[in-house]
């Protein structure tokens, strides 16, 4: 397995864009083109919360924590988890300056509902894996947070999860490298993605010479 270096690493949030549309995630990524529309400002709103790291709290048995910066050699992925929560178990592991055994559990939080795609289950799961390399343990669940539900999903991190996981972080390191775009395939979200403008789906379904003209007529 290659094990990538530190000038080599991707950044973790962009799984989720890649899962999602691999077109939207080169267009950041690698061609650095983002506008903001009310869904990205809110969402960036909804995580000031749980990116406050003045906000470690110790309940008993459990501990929270925020803003936790990770990394993956395996993936290529650094990032940070919004919050980890340790919670004390026998099957945990040991933390420094804390008694007892204390097993992860990444929480990411998202602002909308759940999702029919497995775009955020897959970024949840490469935090896992990160988690896993950098505290040599083993974390079978997760959890998703849903503003508009105000309610977790439970993510259970299964073998096959984990190798989609994998196999997109090795494609996102190999358009990486290529400095390549991938081409326009419209799908139902198009409409609500801030970089329709950049990125103009409509293109997927005819010829630029149709779409120029089309658009100069209606103009």
């Amino acid at each position: 397995m290659y094990m990538y270096r530190e000038e080599e690493y991707l950044m973790l949030s962009g799984l989720q864009h890649f899962a999602y549309c691999r077109r939207q995630w080169a267009l950041i990524h690698i061609e650095q083109q983002w506008q903001e529309n009310e869904r990205t400002v809110d969402g960036q709103l909804f995580h000031k919360v749980a990116h406050d790291k003045e906000r470690t709290e110790s309940r008993g048995n459990l501990l929270i924590t925020r803003s936790l910066h990770i990394r993956s050699e395996s993936l290529g992925l650094s990032g940070i988890c919004d919050v980890v929560e340790f919670h004390r178990s026998e099957k945990g592991i040991s933390l420094f300056a804390r008694e007892g055994l204390w097993q992860p559990y990444p929480v990411e939080y998202k602002k909308g509902a759940p999702k029919e795609h497995r775009a955020d289950a897959l970024q949840l799961c490469a935090q896992a894996i990160c988690l896993e390399e950098m505290l040599l343990c083993q974390i079978p669940e997760g959890s998703l947070f849903y503003g508009e539900t105000r309610r977790r999903t439970v993510v259970e991190f299964t073998q096959e999860l984990r190798e989609t996981v994998s196999y997109m972080a090795e494609e996102m390191h190999v358009l990486w490298e290529k400095g390549y775009t991938p081409k326009v395939r419209p799908q139902k979200g198009c409409n609500a993605c801030s970089l329709k403008d950049i990125c103009i789906p409509a293109l997927g379904k005819t010829t630029v010479d149709a779409y120029i003209n089309r658009r100069f007529s209606e103009e």
